[in-house]
């Protein structure tokens, strides 16, 4: 009897030290290296999920912004790619075309990944490969002192400006000798804010960058009759002198040089500190078929070749919960990708004084074409775009953008829709 307690209890204390010695699976994670509220914010949430449980433990680490995609492709070809990272929501079908990305759907609590909006999934022919906790949305920003003085109506989710009104509207500002350069849309920018910011005045003309329902053909979308009314306008911005084609900054508006700045939701916070009460923040425009703004942020997504896919899902419905999509959204002053979310934070909640960009977000947003041709239909679009401004002929910059898109997609077979 006494032989076979001393074999029990050595047993149980063998049992009970493997247990004490068994360590958490690593889970490996990449981000973007990005502003430090949302760095910071990104950590917290990292600690709250590996004290929440003793299974996993995610170690992230940070890879510079500007080389991150080049980082992330070098890195799949090296089969090296960590079980869990973040990437920009454009890029996704590329990454997942490639075979880079796991599907979501099965391994993501479904109850979680539904409470998400469509902008803030990631998608390739159906099947979502990545998910993101906020967004953004683009909007008029203006003082509403300068409203006033030059008799202009604040625009409203019901009635925002038609092309007509908003050109007479910059008339009206230019010839007030107020302003040198009434408007200002970041033409100091380069890369993605040129699909991001002005493919939406495209769309909102009746064009678009690739025909959608097939995505094999730019041709009579990025250039036809709406794409060109669409380029001509955009050109009379320069030549009417109600943009500053060269601007050496995105400071004009904060420091009183221009009176309407075209701008995303990411300003909100620095403007209503500065200019507090006169701050006013309208939709953006109506050029025809109704305003458009961008959409698609930062997502998280599964690398295919995770050997623990389980763990990672773990950590991403961990980030998923509204709380913890709350807790980003303050964070970084960004919109929360969930009503549930929304309601939690001080801000986007219905009421809260930045509810406007849920709202045009909610109602206006359009995500960038999804497929993996999209960092070149990008690139060859921000050339039309400063050719444009530039002075060449709209239609021939239209239609040489046309002929690099559609070559790149023969020349990858159609991407896979075919």
């Amino acid at each position: 009897m006494r032989t076979f307690s001393r074999t029990l209890l050595a047993t149980l204390l063998t049992g009970l030290s493997a247990q004490a010695l068994a360590q958490p699976v690593e889970i490996r994670a990449w981000r973007h290296d990005t502003s430090e509220n949302e760095i910071a914010a990104s950590q917290a949430a990292i600690a709250r999920f590996n004290d929440s449980q003793n299974d996993y433990r995610v170690v992230v680490e940070l890879i510079p912004e500007g080389a991150y995609t080049e980082t992330i492709n070098a890195a799949a070809l090296a089969g090296r790619l960590p079980c869990v990272l973040d990437m920009d929501q454009p890029v996704v079908p590329n990454f997942a075309w490639a075979g880079n990305l796991a599907p979501l759907e099965g391994l993501l609590d479904q109850a979680l990944l539904d409470q998400i909006v469509s902008t803030g999934k990631g998608s390739y022919q159906g099947k979502v490969y990545s998910v993101g906790q906020y967004d953004v949305a683009l909007s008029l920003f203006t003082r509403q002192s300068t409203l006033d003085k030059h008799g202009i109506r604040k625009a409203t989710l019901e009635q925002p400006y038609s092309r007509e009104e908003f050109d007479q509207i910059l008339a009206r500002l230019k010839a007030s000798g107020d302003f040198f350069y009434p408007f200002d849309i970041n033409t100091s920018w380069s890369g993605e804010w040129a699909s991001y910011g002005f493919a939406p005045f495209l769309q909102s003309f009746g064009g678009d960058q690739i025909d959608r329902a097939s995505y094999l053909a730019s041709e009579g979308e990025l250039n036809g009759e709406a794409a060109e009314a669409w380029g001509e306008w955009m050109r009379a911005l320069v030549t009417k002198g109600y943009i500053d084609r060269r601007a050496a900054d995105d400071k004009g508006f904060l420091r009183g040089r221009v009176a309407i700045h075209y701008n995303g939701s990411w300003a909100v916070g620095e403007y209503s500190e500065l200019l507090g009460d006169d701050l006013v923040v309208m939709p953006t425009l109506d050029l025809g078929q109704g305003p458009v703004v961008g959409s698609g942020s930062w997502h998280w997504g599964i690398s295919s070749g995770c050997p623990d896919k389980e763990g990672a899902a773990r950590f991403i419905n961990f980030l998923l919960q509204p709380e913890e999509i709350a807790a980003m959204a303050d964070a970084v002053s960004a919109i929360p990708t969930s009503e549930a979310a929304a309601a939690l934070t001080e801000h986007y909640r219905e009421g809260g004084k930045w509810r406007m960009f849920y709202d045009y977000s909610e109602r206006f947003a359009r995500i960038r074409p999804e497929t993996p041709a999209y960092p070149v239909i990008s690139s060859s679009f921000e050339k039309a775009v400063n050719d444009i401004f530039d002075g060449r002929d709209v239609l021939d910059s239209l239609d040489a953008a046309v002929a690099v898109i559609e070559r790149n997609i023969r020349d990858n077979n159609g991407y896979g829709f075919q």
